[in-house]
């Protein structure tokens, strides 16, 4: 039996990892964090999302929490994110980061942290956008400068972090497969008379609007022909299955940092 732990347990994401984690045999509920401030401290995560009593009361308590679990799943907030990471550190145990909006010094704990235990730190859970990514990578090899490359991402309008961890991936990919370093390449914004685009742009366009799940479109434009490449979620449940998934592999690898690629065998 796997015991799970989610952080971020009542959010979005979080209610979802739980209600479908009922479902896959070998797995148990055993925690449920959030920040100390929420509002439903000290209730059953089953009343809070609607699934009945689980017997798993909400706490912060990560350290306490964590001397029942074998593995945590992590969608809260950066800063929640590695306040988890800081209060395990003296007895690490395996994560799944699927947060996005990280900084820079933030990103490089959690490389720290994952010396010590398995980590899966991916900004998209899901099967179909992991697989976009490796096609991505062959499709700009052959393209090449001759073709501009833009990705437009769009999410609902609670979404706090822009642009979206899985279209900044997207930007990652496309720029390494280009040899062109990204922060030097990335156009974020176009307004006014900007002057012709240059080749070596990789733009990244977002939208914010009304509930949309996540939608990510990456468009080469060549002369005379553009391919376009979308990838549209239409429930959390695909990152949800994902970052389940993700649970199950990592629970017995060896300590290091790994990516969805790693557990869908990409790589």
């Amino acid at each position: 039996m796997l015991n799970l732990i989610v952080s971020g347990a009542s959010g979005k994401m979080g209610c979802r990892i739980i209600t479908l984690s009922r479902d896959i045999d070998g797995l148990k509920l055993v925690g449920a964090l959030e920040r100390s401030d929420h509002k439903d401290l000290g209730k059953d995560i089953g009343h809070v999302i609607g699934i009945g009593a689980t017997g798993v009361i909400i706490t912060d308590n990560v350290t306490a929490t964590s001397e029942k679990g074998d593995v945590l799943v992590d969608f809260s907030s950066p800063s929640a994110t590695i306040s988890c990471l800081k209060s395990l550190s003296s007895k690490p145990v395996p994560v799944v980061i699927g947060t996005t909006g990280f900084s820079k010094d933030e990103v490089e704990y959690i490389k720290l942290y994952a010396q010590n235990t398995p980590c899966v730190f991916a900004p998209n859970m899901s099967v179909g956008v992991n697989l976009l990514l490796k096609v991505l990578e062959d499709i700009a090899k052959v393209t090449g400068d001759d073709y501009d490359v833009e990705i437009i991402e769009a999410h609902h309008r609670l979404k706090k972090d822009a642009p979206s961890g899985t279209a900044m991936k997207m930007a990652q990919v496309l720029a390494s497969a280009l040899n062109r370093n990204l922060e030097d390449a990335a156009v974020y914004a176009r307004h006014g008379l900007i002057g012709e685009r240059t080749r070596k742009e990789i733009g990244i366009q977002t939208v914010r609007a009304g509930d949309i799940v996540g939608e990510h479109t990456v468009l080469f434009g060549g002369l005379g022909e553009r391919i376009e490449i979308t990838h549209k979620a239409s429930s959390r449940d695909t990152f949800a299955r994902g970052a389940l998934k993700a649970a199950q592999w990592i629970y017995k690898q060896t300590p290091g940092l790994y990516d969805m690629q790693d557990v869908l065998g990409l790589k």
